[in-house]
């Protein structure tokens, strides 16, 4: 079930959304304390864990921090920087780049960071801006996210129907959407 991604922040949601129905799940507080253990859970309940660098305490933002967070078998990365975003798709790490959809202006400036960083997906931010997200569905290459104030089912039904791979989404009764 690919199309609802679990963004967490607390040990609960975590431990909630690795017995969830969610593939995937945004660590969006992640700590080098508890990192190595978060991995190792998400992977023996057959879960891919992506964590946020911009977020990451006691991790370096930087090459060093980030070939650490591959040698623990961190399935991807999530950042809005795209030095983090290209350094971590160097190293072979599958990748998220965020972006907020402010005005028109936001998307020709990710379009241009697209091609700098070379993101695998893009997560577009508030994911309820459906317009952005059809515009970049077309002129991008790689799955759209839809995240942010995703917080009904109708809500999931209208980014997926704008186009997004996937809804990431901190509320845990959404994470065994169907359709």
């Amino acid at each position: 079930m690919t199309e609802i991604i679990a963004a967490i922040r607390t040990k609960e949601e975590f431990d909630k959304a690795i017995t969830s129905e969610v593939d995937i799940i945004f660590d969006l507080s992640p700590d080098l304390l508890t990192l190595k253990k978060r991995v190792d859970a998400a992977h023996e309940n057959n879960k891919k864990l992506f964590i946020h660098m911009d977020f990451a305490t006691g991790v370096g933002k930087d090459k060093s921090g980030i070939t650490y967070v591959k040698h623990i078998k961190t399935d991807g990365v999530i950042s809005t920087r795209t030095n983090i975003i290209k350094i971590a798709g160097e190293l072979g790490i599958n990748t998220v780049q965020r972006f907020f959809m402010v005005d028109s202006h936001a998307v020709l400036t990710t379009l241009e960071s697209i091609k700098a960083s070379k993101a695998d997906m893009i997560e577009v931010m508030p994911g309820i801006a459906a317009k952005p997200i059809k515009i970049l569905k077309e002129a991008l290459d790689i799955p759209v996210i839809a995240g942010g104030f995703i917080e009904t089912k109708e809500e999931v039904e209208n980014a997926l129907k704008a186009g997004a791979f996937a809804v990431s989404t901190g509320k845990a009764e959404l994470w065994s959407y169907e359709k």
